[in-house]
């Protein structure tokens, strides 16, 4: 493997985060403060616990994996979206760098991006409320997992768009009200039988409920399920960045 090739676009598209800093971190931090202020204060007068835990601190999965999903995305799809605005991409399928080190390093660094704003975000949210990881194991697994898979997703709408409309297209219109219906600021449990079996449907609802596992120990969905969930949908990414680079799908034409 060219780690050479992988570790330059990785250190590239860091160092283009790092000078959209202030758009990139402080825009989600103060968007989930927000949230903090609007939910918990205002609803959390009304509901004060949530399978025994205080709805401010329950409500703090779900908003991480809120900012984490649309980040990694946002993150993986402008990443090789700009180069194929610009051209540039044509440099990197010409040089000795395989598709495999090609995801790694534009899919890394997204990653990365979104894990260390989830971070930030959980620490952000210590200020307002009393958190406590009974996983953290776990809990850094699903991170890294939510963030590697839909960083990857991100990655294949950046080559699908043929327009920065198009870019938003999926997650505003799909991803974002997927995550507000997936049980980020309420319980399954909450809702009439009828729609707590249509919200089986929604995969998000999967990611938030293990993601809140690893918390508090109180899940709408089993462990394994969730796992099995994310991992399922990883693979599914990598089935379709594996045949975009084989035919050359919107890259070479």
């Amino acid at each position: 493997m060219n780690l050479a090739a992988v570790r330059a676009i990785y250190l590239f598209e860091m160092a283009r985060w790092g000078r959209t800093l202030m758009q990139s971190v402080l825009s989600p931090v103060l968007s989930t403060s927000l949230y903090f202020v609007v939910f918990g204060a205002a609803i959390g007068r009304r509901i004060s616990e949530i399978d025994g835990v205080p709805y401010g601190a329950f409500i703090v999965p779900g908003l991480i994996m809120l900012s984490v999903l649309t980040e990694s995305i946002s993150n993986g799809s402008f990443g090789i979206y700009f180069p194929r605005f610009t051209g540039t991409i044509y440099e990197v399928l010409s040089a000795p760098v395989s598709p495999l080190e090609i995801v790694l390093g534009y899919v890394g660094a997204a990653a990365t991006k979104s894990i260390i704003l989830g971070l930030i975000i959980l620490a952000t949210a210590a200020l307002f409320v009393e958190v406590r990881v009974l996983h953290p194991f776990w809990m850094l697994s699903f991170l890294v997992l939510t963030a590697a898979s839909f960083s990857l997703f991100g990655f294949l709408i950046g080559i699908w768009a043929d327009g920065f409309e198009r870019l938003q297209v999926i997650p505003m219109l799909v991803v974002t009200p997927l995550t507000f219906l997936g049980g980020t600021f309420y319980s399954l449990s909450m809702l009439p039988p009828f729609w707590q079996t249509v919200s089986m449907f929604n995969p998000i609802v999967y990611l938030v409920s293990g993601f809140r596992w690893s918390f508090y120990g109180v899940a709408d969905v089993g462990i394994a399920t969730s796992l099995a969930a994310i991992a399922g949908f990883f693979v599914l990414c990598l089935v379709v960045a594996w045949w975009i680079f084989r035919t050359g799908y919107r890259l070479k034409a």
